[in-house]
């Protein structure tokens, strides 16, 4: 059967079926002769035995070669902010937290301390979006750091 044959892909899907999980050999249209000349390689028993598993010590050395390694330059400190600002996080970030510990827990909270909690997150987040700068340092700078 040929290549060009419209039902080869059929023959050949169906030889797949019917054989499914042994090797399917299909004909080949090649005319060549080397196929049977070649040699197919060593044996998958001799390429296992090639393999040598014991410790070789001589790439013990290139662990200790530091050179053209990169290394990163000491990261600056942490800023830390004012304490006008610090109050402001810890109203955005605290007092969520503080809710949902007092809901997690099932423990009543008097209703001025809820109010509080709820005034402070909004008192924090309107001071930090006051306290934000319109506009870049630079009109050319896009954010990005390298």
């Amino acid at each position: 059967m040929q290549r060009d044959d419209p039902d080869y892909d059929d023959t050949a899907w169906q030889a797949i079926v019917d054989n499914y999980g042994e090797r399917v050999e299909l004909e080949t249209t090649d005319d060549s002769d080397d196929s049977d000349d070649a040699d197919p390689g060593p044996a998958p028993e001799a390429a296992e035995d090639a393999y040598d598993d014991r410790y070789d010590d001589r790439y013990d050395d290139l662990d200790q070669i530091d050179d053209d390694r990169f290394v990163p330059a000491q990261a600056p400190p942490v800023p830390v902010p004012p304490p006008d600002r610090m109050l402001a996080w810890l109203g955005v970030f605290g007092s969520p937290a503080v809710l949902l510990i007092f809901l997690v827990l099932g423990l009543g909270m008097p209703s001025w301390l809820g109010w509080l909690l709820v005034a402070w997150f909004v008192g924090g987040f309107c001071y930090l979006v006051l306290r934000s700068p319109g506009s870049p340092r630079d009109p050319w700078d896009d954010g990005a750091r390298v």
